[in-house]
């Protein structure tokens, strides 16, 4: 397999992810349910996350490509592999959980899963390839905020 064909698969199941979650988030929910909540002030704008979600993804499946590129026969790859994809699975759960069934402490709940899985994602890979790890490096610091982030939601939207 081409290393175009697998960085088209990659882009495909990371951006897949994006695209999950987008199917459960409608403008109305947006306007109203997540509008009426408060936030803290350290709180994007909301243009912010597409660009920045684009950026990391495309960062994501760059990563992955350089690990897969070591060959599956080894298995340091294919472990690192399957992290990849668990994290990536807890990734595209977030949205449905915080925007679909509004339920922004289950989605920290999923975040907090998330953000160890994310690590040991960077661990495994950083055995394999030192880029591939330092690709992920954007990506935890922003779910690390989004923790944040999604906790202060919960804190000041209690009762």
């Amino acid at each position: 397999m081409t290393t175009v064909i697998r960085l088209i698969i990659l882009l495909a199941l990371t951006f897949g992810a994006a695209l999950l979650g987008a199917a459960f988030t409608t403008s109305d929910t947006l306007s109203t349910w997540y509008a009426g909540l408060h936030k803290p002030p350290f709180n994007p704008p909301s243009w912010v996350f597409g660009p920045v979600w684009t950026i990391l993804y495309c960062l994501m499946a760059v990563s992955a490509l350089l690990i897969w590129q070591k060959g599956l026969d080894n298995h340091l790859v294919r472990l690192a592999l399957v992290l990849f994809l668990l994290q990536l699975a807890l990734n595209a759960l977030w949205t449905p959980l915080f925007f679909g069934l509004k339920m922004p402490n289950l989605a920290l709940l999923d975040i907090l899963v998330l953000w160890p899985a994310i690590a040991l994602t960077i661990l495994a890979f950083a055995k394999i390839s030192a880029p591939a790890a330092l690709l992920l490096v954007p990506y935890i610091l922003w779910v690390t905020f989004a923790v944040v982030l999604n906790a202060a939601i919960c804190l000041l939207n209690r009762g």
